[in-house]
Formats: C-alpha cells, structure tokens, sequence
C-alpha cells in the first residue's frame, strides 16, 4: 500500500505532464509550430496556476484526492492561468476558457479518479489474501 507521502511527486509530475499535453495539443490543433517550446510557453501560466493550488491545499498530504487536492489544482490552474495570459497579452478568450476547464477537469481529475479505483481494487485484493 502507498502512502499519501510517496505518491505526491508521481502525482505532481502527473499535473505536470498533463498540463503539457494540454498545451501540446491546443498547439497542435491550430497548426502553431515548434510544439515542444510552444507547449511550453503555452503551458506556464497554467502550471503556475497549478503550483499554487498545490501550495496552497498543501495537496502533498493528499495527492490523488479528487478534493481538495484535485479540484483545487484543476481550478487553480484554469484561474491563475488565464489571469497570467490576459496579464502577459496572451489571448484569453470565452471559448479558450471553457475547452480549458472542461480539458484539464478532464485530465487532472480523470487521472486520480483512475488511481482511486485502481488503489481501491488493490486493497481489496490485499484484504482477501
């Protein structure tokens, strides 16, 4: 069994891998080039916004914890990303906001959601041995 302790740095790199593929595909999809230093100019707002959320719900004591951690994490870094777009003069615009919110939703609480199932399925195996 994992404990919360071991499993923040796999779930921080986790929120960090999918904020990138968010931003890889966004970059993708409007035939923006150079996609790998795109995705990350597009990505930093986005993982800022996602650090502090971190910071801020101390989600290392819960990493995969659909909430606080991850709802906290998912609208940190929607809110403090568009917030650092429209404050650098990157494009902020209505439907960018909502393809964002519903994509990272998606992504960062896709991904616990999964582990929740899997680490509960593994403790019922435990438990039967």
């Amino acid at each position: 069994m994992s404990s919360p302790s071991r499993l923040w740095i796999p779930a921080a790199i986790a929120d960090l891998l999918l904020v990138l593929v968010f931003a890889a595909i966004g970059r993708d999809a409007h035939a923006r080039g150079d996609i790998i230093s795109g995705a990350f100019a597009t990505a930093w707002p986005f993982l800022a916004g996602a650090a502090i959320a971190w910071a801020v719900t101390r989600a290392w004591r819960s990493p995969l914890g659909m909430w606080p951690s991850g709802v906290c994490i998912w609208i940190g870094a929607v809110v403090v990303g568009m917030l650092l777009r429209a404050a650098t003069g990157q494009v902020v615009v209505l439907p960018f906001v909502l393809v964002a919110l519903i994509t990272l939703g998606v992504f960062l609480l896709g991904y616990r959601l999964l582990a929740a199932m899997l680490l509960r399925a593994s403790r019922k195996r435990q438990r039967r041995v």
